[in-house]
C-alpha cells in the first residue's frame, strides 16, 4: 500500500527530533535555494524542532533574483530566521585566481562554496547542516561531491523526487515553488532535468521499477541505459574515500 504523506512526514519529523537530541546541537542550518527540496526540508525541520532552532541561509552566487525571492517567501511562511551571504564576489575571485575551467567545474565550485558557508554557520552556532538531496538524485550521483552532498543529516534522502513533490503539497509549500523548473543555479540556463537527460517522472519510473526488479513500463530503452550508466559511474560518490589497508 502506498504510504500516506502524513505518515511520511511524521516519520521524518520523529527521526529529525531524535537525531537532533542525540547530537547535542543547538539548531540546524539549511541552504534555502527557493526550490522544492530545500523548502520541504525547512518545513519538516520547523515542524520537528520549532522555528527558533531553524536557520535558512540564502547563498546567491550569480543567481537568479527569483530564487532568493522564493526562499524569502518560504522562510516567512515558516517563521524561521534567515541570513544572506552573497558568494558572487568570492566566486569571481576564485575564477580569477584559478586556471580557466569549463562550466561544470565552475558549477561544482559554486556548490562547494555554499557548503563551506553552511558549515561555517554550523560550527559558529553549534548547528547541524541539513542536506536537501533526494533519493532520485543520490541514486544517479546527481550532486556535487563535497558540495551539496555534504550534510550531517539528509531528511528526504529516502524519498524519490516525485514523492518530495507530493510531500510538498501536503506541507502546503507555495505552488510557485512546487511548479518552478528544478535548477541548482550552477550556470546560466542550467536545469536539473536538462542535465539528467530526462524528466524526474521518467527517472523515478525507471528507478522504482529497478528497485522492484521490474522493467519500467513505457520507458525509452536509451533512457534506461542512461540511468544504469549514471548509477554505475557515480558509485564512488556514494562511498567514503577508500583507505589503503596495511
Amino acid at each position: 500500500m502506498k504510504p500516506k504523506m502524513s505518515d511520511i512526514s511524521n516519520r521524518i519529523e520523529m527521526w529529525l527530533k531524535a537525531k537532533f537530541v542525540e547530537s547535542g546541537a543547538s539548531g540546524v542550518v539549511i541552504g534555502l535555494s527557493g526550490g522544492v527540496d530545500s523548502s520541504v526540508v525547512a518545513a519538516l525541520a520547523k515542524r520537528a524542532l520549532g522555528s527558533a532552532k531553524v536557520l535558512g541561509l540564502l547563498l546567491p552566487c550569480e543567481s537568479n533574483a527569483k530564487d532568493a525571492e522564493r526562499a524569502r517567501i518560504m522562510a516567512k511562511k515558516l517563521g524561521i530566521k534567515t541570513d544572506m551571504v552573497d558568494l558572487t564576489h568570492t566566486f569571481r575571485e576564485f575564477g580569477e585566481t584559478l586556471p580557466e575551467a569549463d562550466k561544470k567545474t565552475l558549477g561544482n565550485l559554486k556548490s562547494r562554496l555554499r557548503m563551506l558557508t553552511l558549515y561555517y554557520y554550523a560550527n559558529k552556532n553549534n548547528s547541524l547542516v541539513l542536506g536537501t538531496s533526494n533519493k532520485s538524485e543520490i541514486a544517479i550521483g546527481y550532486f556535487t561531491k563535497h558540495g551539496d552532498a555534504a550534510a550531517d543529516l539528509k531528511p528526504i534522502g529516502s524519498l524519490y523526487k516525485t514523492q518530495v513533490l507530493d510531500l510538498a503539497k501536503y506541507l502546503e509549500i507555495p505552488e510557485d515553488i512546487i511548479n518552478a523548473t528544478p535548477a541548482a543555479g550552477l550556470w546560466d540556463g542550467q536545469t536539473d532535468e536538462g542535465e539528467i537527460g530526462m524528466s524526474y517522472a521518467e527517472l523515478d519510473n525507471i528507478l522504482k521499477s529497478a528497485e522492484n526488479g521490474l522493467r519500467p513500463a513505457g520507458a525509452d530503452a536509451k533512457k534506461i541505459s542512461l540511468v544504469k550508466e549514471m548509477i554505475k559511474k557515480s558509485v564512488h560518490k556514494r562511498k567514503l574515500p577508500e583507505v589503503c589497508e596495511m
